[in-house]
C-alpha cells in the first residue's frame, strides 16, 4: 500500500506552481523531500541525528522523533538554533521547483508573469472599534472582564504569562488597534483562524489573499463591509466581485508580491501567512509564501513578518512550565495514580506519562500528532525557521503559538475531533475560533506596535514568548500519551 503522502504528490501534469521534486523514477515523493531537509537541518549541529533521519525507512509514522531532534539540537546555542533554521530552510528551497508548462524550474528563476493584478477596494460602513473586546463563551468581555479571563487562563496553565501582559499592554493603549501607517497582507484569508475580521473591524487596512473561489470571497467581501477598515483585494476588474476575486499563490506568488508592493505604497507591509492546505499542497503553498515574503523583504527591508504556530508541535519551555506540570503529577489524585499504573503497564509506557523530567530547564514539550503527518509538521517547521531566520537578521517577527481550537479543519477529523472534546479532562482547553482570532490578532497587534515583543537571548524564549498552548505545555502528562485516551472520553461530544 502507497504512502498516502507520496502518492498525494504523484500526480504530474495535474500539478501546478510549486511542486516536489521529481525522482528518477518520475514520482513527486514528499518523504524523500521530508528525509533529506531534515537532514539537512541537523547536518553541521547534529551529525548523528542527520544519519538517522536520511536512513528512516519510515518516514511517514517515525518522523515525529526527527521533529524532536531539530529543536533538542537546537539548545545548544543561539547560534545552532538559527543555523538549523538557515540549513532547513536552504535545503526545502533548493529542493523544491515550480511547475510551467512541461518543465520544472528553481525557485529562484521563478518570475513573475503577465502584469499585476486588477485592484478592487471596499470600505467598511461602521464606526471603528476603539477598544478590544474579547468573545468568550457567548460573552464580548471588554477591559477588566478580559484581564481577569486572561488571568485565570495564566492560572490554569492555559496560556503563558506573558499573553496577560501583552495583552494588558494592548488593553492600556487602544490606539494601537488601527495599525495606522501599516497594510496587513492576510495570506489565506479566508482562513478561520486568521486576523481579517478583527483587524478590519478595528480599522486598519487589509490586503487579503486567498483562492479565486466565490464561497471565500463571499464571506471576506461582507466582513469588509461590515468593518470599519479598507479591504484591497486582487481582483479581474476593479470592482469587488466574489466571482472575480482572487489569486492562486502556488503559481502566482512572484505576481503577488509584485501587486503587494504596489498596493502598500508608502505603508509599511506586513506579511501575515495563515494559508493551509491538506497534505502535500500544505508543503506547497506554504514555500510558496515564503518566496513571496523573501522577495518582499529584500525590496522592502522594513516589511514585518507574522505566523501562528500550531500548539501540536515541539517546543521548548520554560522552567516554570516544567514545574507546573511536575506539580501536577505528582499531585494527581489518589484514584488516577491507581488507575493510571495498569495502564501504563499494559501500554508499555506509552499511556499517562509524565511529560518532564523533573529540574528540567528547559523543558521540551512534545505535541507532536502523529495523524497530521509530516507534511503538516515540515509545513509548520517551515515558519518557525523563516520567523527564527528573520529575527536573526533584523527583521519585526510576529509569531506566537495559538491555542488548540475547533476550527473546521481540525473537527473534520474524527480523531482529532473526539481527542479536542475530550481533553478538557486532562487539563486541555479548547478555544472556540471566535475567541481565538481575537486573541491572536491582538497579540499580533502588540507586536507590531512593540518592535515584536521583548528580545531574548534564545531563539527558543521568542517561541513561548505570549505563548497560548491551552494547556498542552503544563499539563501532567506527555500530550501524546493522553491523545487516545481524550479521543474515548470524547466521542460521543463529537458526534454531537
Amino acid at each position: 500500500m502507497s504512502d498516502p503522502d507520496t502518492a498525494a504528490a504523484r500526480q504530474t501534469d495535474e500539478q501546478h506552481g510549486v511542486v516536489f521534486p521529481r525522482a528518477a523514477d518520475g514520482r513527486r515523493s514528499t518523504a524523500a523531500v521530508g528525509r533529506a531537509v531534515v537532514a539537512d537541518a541537523l547536518r553541521l549541529v547534529d551529525p548523528a541525528g542527520a544519519r538517522a533521519a536520511e536512513q528512516e525507512t519510515s518516514w511517514r509514522s517515525d518522523y515525529l522523533v526527527h521533529f524532536r531532534r531539530l529543536v533538542e539540537a537546537a539548545l545548544g546555542s543561539a547560534d545552532d538554533a538559527v543555523s538549523i533554521a538557515r540549513a532547513g530552510l536552504d535545503g526545502l528551497l533548493t529542493r523544491m521547483a515550480v511547475r510551467e508548462g512541461d518543465r520544472d524550474l528553481a525557485l529562484s528563476d521563478w518570475q513573475a508573469e503577465g502584469s499585476s493584478p486588477e485592484t478592487a477596494r471596499v470600505r467598511g460602513a461602521a464606526e471603528a472599534e476603539t477598544e478590544l473586546a474579547l468573545p468568550y463563551r457567548g460573552k464580548l468581555l471588554r477591559g477588566d472582564d478580559i484581564r481577569r479571563v486572561v488571568d485565570g487562563w495564566v492560572g490554569a496553565g492555559v496560556v503563558e504569562e506573558s499573553v496577560a501582559d501583552a495583552i494588558g499592554a494592548v488593553l492600556a493603549n487602544p490606539d494601537w488597534l488601527r495599525l495606522d501607517g501599516r497594510l496587513v497582507a492576510v495570506l489565506g484569508a479566508g482562513a478561520e483562524m486568521g486576523p481579517l475580521g478583527p483587524l478590519l473591524s478595528w480599522g486598519a487596512r487589509v490586503a487579503a489573499v486567498d483562492l479565486r473561489r466565490p464561497a471565500i470571497w463571499t464571506r471576506v467581501l461582507d466582513s469588509a463591509r461590515r468593518g470599519a477598515g479598507e479591504l484591497i483585494l486582487p481582483a479581474e476588474s476593479s470592482t469587488p466581485d466574489p466571482g472575480r476575486a482572487g489569486a492562486d499563490l502556488l503559481a502566482e506568488a512572484p505576481r503577488i508580491a509584485q501587486w503587494l508592493a504596489s498596493v502598500a505604497g508608502d505603508d509599511r507591509l506586513v506579511i501575515g501567512n495563515y494559508v493551509y492546505a491538506d497534505g502535500a499542497t500544505n508543503v506547497r503553498v506554504s514555500v510558496a509564501v515564503d518566496v513571496l515574503s523573501i522577495r518582499l523583504t529584500a525590496d522592502r527591508p522594513d516589511t514585518a513578518l507574522a505566523f501562528l504556530a500550531t500548539p501540536t508541535d515541539v517546543f521548548a519551555v520554560p522552567g516554570d512550565a516544567v514545574r507546573q506540570s511536575v506539580a501536577a503529577y505528582e499531585g494527581r489524585s489518589r484514584s488516577a495514580k491507581i488507575l493510571g499504573r495498569p495502564l501504563r503497564t499494559f501500554s508499555g509506557g506509552r499511556l499517562l506519562r509524565r511529560a518532564y523530567v523533573p529540574g528540567a530547564d528547559p523543558g521540551i514539550s512534545d505535541s507532536l500528532v502523529s495523524q497530521q503527518g509530516p507534511n503538516y509538521a515540515l509545513a509548520k517547521r517551515l515558519q518557525r525557521w523563516r520567523a527564527t531566520v528573520a529575527r536573526r537578521d533584523g527583521a519585526l517577527v510576529s509569531m506566537n503559538v495559538a491555542p488548540p481550537t475547533r476550527t473546521r479543519s481540525v473537527v473534520k477529523n474524527r480523531a482529532l475531533a473526539a481527542a479536542y472534546a475530550g481533553a478538557h479532562r486532562f487539563g486541555v482547553q479548547v478555544f472556540e475560533p471566535t475567541t481565538s482570532n481575537v486573541l491572536m490578532a491582538a497579540l499580533l497587534v502588540h507586536d507590531l506596535n512593540t518592535g515584536g515583543g521583548p528580545v531574548h537571548d534564545q531563539p527558543w524564549q521568542d517561541e513561548a514568548y505570549a505563548a497560548a498552548h491551552g494547556g498542552l505545555w503544563r499539563i501532567p502528562y506527555a500530550p501524546r500519551s493522553v491523545l487516545g485516551l481524550a479521543a474515548l472520553v470524547g466521542v460521543g461530544a463529537a458526534r454531537s
